[in-house]
């Protein structure tokens, strides 16, 4: 027989080489930035509708408070002075006479254009003096036909109209001439 005997184990240790690190290169750009994770997508609240509280109606309240008692009176007073006469009747103010007003009244050819355009319409009235020669002394509008612009046009058209007519004073009790004042409307529409 054969004895084997069996020899000793040898182990070793062997540490891997690393191979260096390489430098870092010159003409490289830099690495690209870390971006941050997108923000969380928005979602909107849902709507909440609230009603109003109802408005109280509103209330009218009438309280009644006696007046005061009215202090004694212990004097006497005199007794009242006669009336004064009682003043004339008045007189109605001379009138002035307009001759052959629809000669000087607009007409639809006088229409400013712009007026049309915006189709403006209303009354325009105005008050005017004649004086005791028959001319116009003043004229004024009293009531506008409008607000807008164009209606402001239909207001010094009509005061240019009227300018043009011919007027015969009034005249007093006793036939003299005399001037007075006359409210006349111009009407505007169109047709």
């Amino acid at each position: 027989m054969v004895e084997v005997i069996k020899a000793p184990i040898e182990t070793k240790i062997i540490e891997e080489v690393k191979p260096p690190e390489p430098p870092p290169p010159e003409n490289l750009p830099p690495p690209p930035p870390q971006s941050a994770p997108p923000p969380p997508s928005f979602i909107p609240p849902p709507e909440v509708r609230v009603n109003p509280p109802p408005m109280p109606q509103p209330t009218i309240t009438t309280t009644t408070v006696a007046p005061p008692p009215a202090p004694p009176t212990t004097f006497i007073q005199p007794p009242a002075p006669p009336a004064p006469p009682a003043p004339p009747a008045p007189r109605s103010p001379p009138r002035a006479a307009v001759t052959n007003i629809g000669a000087c009244a607009p007409k639809g050819e006088d229409y400013p254009p712009a007026a049309q355009r915006a189709e403006a319409t209303g009354t325009t009235a105005i008050r005017f003096t004649v004086g005791a020669d028959g001319k116009l002394a003043k004229a004024e509008v009293i009531r506008s036909a409008g607000a807008s612009r164009e209606h402001k046009l239909l207001d010094r058209l009509a005061i240019s109209k009227l300018s043009q007519c011919a007027f015969q004073a009034g005249s007093d009790e006793n036939g003299k001439p005399v001037g007075a004042t006359v409210d006349v409307e111009y009407v505007w529409k169109l047709d």
